[in-house]
């Protein structure tokens, strides 16, 4: 709101520039405004459009107003990475406290330790973005020192498999491909080293975690048990079987399975392949495969954990396209501008999008179209900003 106040203020017609990779997002939101005239659900595709308008307003405020310069993108990245980093302590702090009370060792993990609202899974992205910002710089203080183990601490915390095992072909990536010294070699190492010695002291959380994992995809059937006679659904079944019992759990890789299964069930039951439902309309056709199937009805709730499905889903292939062509520009450009903190937002935003429907919670439309547009504007030559200042 701040920054959409300022750039009121401070527009003048003369500073427009056009740039094709930050109208794309504004096309696509217009895709989404067009829904409404076919969306099964008029008033939820009502009320996504003041969610999403971010997809609109953002890319216009770097179209109106002077682009930002490489140190000015530097600066942004710096406040961004040491707010986390203060986030990092603060969660921490919060998860001692608890832990002094409770003695309970699950505040340290996953969504315990940041609230299921704020949610692991997005917490995981914002502090490996934070952490390649203080990791590839050339010169450190001890605060960015410290940053980065506190950072790499936090993120094994999180425990998100999927964004752990990204970050760690990043890491590995910059450490002996980006960055090229020894130093930085002997540097990863102690990392690792810090990382095995957590796994070590929390060892049952995080076996837990990914063994439950493990077993869901290599078995036809699981029959492992936890209380209350809960039963883990394999990802076989979660793709072939037709019929559940109320007491079946999807763990992660299952529950995705299962929801891109339905989504190519709908896909051939009914014609939605050019349109879709209609923006944020899918909820209700969920709830019905969802009874069909016989789920618990907890199971209600999810949407398709999967970005590219949720946008076929909602806005049809051509919204799916649309919104392919952003993410291949995004990771084209941030490759060419050879800065690694950009590089790994692009690749780590392909792989959320995979697992998660990041872009139907506002605070990751508002994260992954502002790092967008900081990422994909270019300011002029010297001989274009002369023009634009004489205009």
């Amino acid at each position: 709101m701040l920054l959409i106040a300022y750039s009121l203020v401070k527009f003048k017609p003369r500073n427009f520039t056009f740039q094709k990779a930050l109208v794309l997002p504004i096309l696509l939101y217009g895709l989404m405004a067009l829904s409404l005239f076919w969306s099964i659900d008029f008033k939820e595709s009502v009320h996504a459009l003041s969610k999403e308008i971010a997809f609109i307003l953002l890319p216009l405020c770097f179209l109106f107003n002077p682009l930002l310069t490489k140190a000015e993108k530097d600066k942004i990245l710096c406040y961004f990475s040491y707010s986390y980093f203060g986030y990092t302590i603060f969660y921490l702090l919060k998860a001692v406290f608890r832990y002094s009370i409770t003695k309970d060792s699950s505040v340290f993990f996953y969504h315990e330790l940041v609230t299921f609202d704020v949610n692991a899974i997005h917490m995981s992205v914002y502090i490996s973005v934070a952490f390649f910002y203080f990791y590839t710089k050339k010169e450190k203080n001890l605060l960015e020192k410290i940053a980065i183990v506190l950072l790499l601490f936090f993120l094994a915390l999180l425990s998100s498999k999927n964004i752990i095992i990204v970050f760690l072909i990043l890491l590995f990536i910059a450490s002996f491909f980006y960055l090229k010294t020894q130093w930085n070699a002997s540097r990863i190492l102690l990392l690792f080293i810090v990382i095995l010695a957590f796994g070590f002291i929390f060892y049952g959380k995080l076996k837990d975690r990914f063994l439950l994992e493990v077993n869901s995809n290599t078995a036809e059937s699981t029959n492992i048990q936890v209380p209350g006679l809960v039963h883990n659904v394999s990802v076989y079944d979660a793709w072939n079987k037709e019929q559940f019992q109320t007491n079946d759990f999807f763990a992660g890789t299952a529950l995705r399975v299962y929801q891109a299964r339905i989504f190519l069930e709908m896909l051939h039951e009914e014609p939605i392949f050019y349109t879709g439902y209609g923006l944020n309309a899918t909820q209700s056709k969920i709830v019905a495969k969802r009874k069909q199937h016989q789920l618990y009805e907890g199971y209600d709730k999810f949407n398709f954990h999967n970005q590219y499905i949720q946008f076929f889903a909602e806005l049809g292939v051509f919204g799916v396209l649309f919104f392919l062509l952003i993410v291949v520009i995004n990771l084209i450009n941030t490759i060419k501008s050879k800065n690694f903190v950009a590089i790994s937002f692009s690749i780590l935003m392909i792989s959320l999008f995979l697992t998660e429907s990041f872009l139907s919670r506002q605070r990751g439309i508002v994260f992954f179209i502002l790092m967008y547009c900081i990422f994909n504007s270019k300011y002029p030559s010297f001989s274009n900003s002369k023009v634009i200042n004489q205009a």
